[in-house]
């Protein structure tokens, strides 16, 4: 049976240790900087997602902060999706500042417990707003989104492989050096041919 839990957890110091082992459970034990990476990039996607999407689709934004979102989780911990349970008034400008300001604050907290850097930690959400402006049809909104969040986020990007446009990562999710998997098709810790070749077999 899923739980409901408040996003303010992830800018809360002991939860985040709390999460790290049961990410152990989840992944495989590795590193709090590994385990720490791989709960961002899971989390990171589903927290933005009620905020990016009505924005895309509406014009106006459900707020992201993170007093106002909540998460539905699995109980093993894995993030299943979330909601926004406000409106945020104003424009990009407007939504990119709330936007910065919620992740300014897990970031600094997850890198804080965990030992990753913030410039990864800013990089995974680049590609999280990036992967969920790509789904919604708006990848026009990446450049000037990402202007507007400022702090260290760099721009989400994309490349067009084929007929399919997708992001083009910055960052690295490390799972595999939890799991002892392979990399993810889109991983860039891979020369460019080798990912653009097995993105090009995933996608057909």
């Amino acid at each position: 049976m899923s739980v409901e839990v408040p996003a303010t957890v992830l800018a809360d110091p002991a939860w985040l240790r709390e999460d790290l082992k049961g990410a152990a459970r989840l992944y495989g034990r590795a590193s709090d900087r590994v385990l720490g990476t791989i709960r961002w990039y899971s989390a990171s996607s589903v927290l933005v997602g009620p905020s990016l999407e009505s924005f895309a689709r509406t014009g106006m934004a459900l707020d992201p902060a993170l007093e106002a979102v909540t998460f539905t989780m699995h109980p093993d911990g894995r993030y299943l999706d979330a909601r926004a349970d406000r409106v945020l008034h104003g424009d990009l400008t407007a939504f990119g500042t709330a936007l910065g300001d919620a992740l300014d604050r897990i970031v600094e907290a997850i890198a804080h417990v965990s030992g990753a850097t913030t410039r990864s930690l800013w990089a995974i959400a680049a590609d999280s707003i990036g992967t969920r402006l790509l789904w919604a049809g708006r990848t026009d909104l990446a450049a000037p989104l990402a202007a507007a969040v400022g702090r260290r986020m760099p721009r989400p990007r994309y490349v067009h492989i084929g007929p399919h446009e997708v992001v083009r990562r910055s960052s690295c999710c490390l799972i595999y050096e939890a799991t002892g998997g392979e990399k993810c098709a889109s991983c860039p810790r891979q020369t460019p041919a080798d990912r653009e070749q097995r993105i090009r077999a995933l996608l057909g």
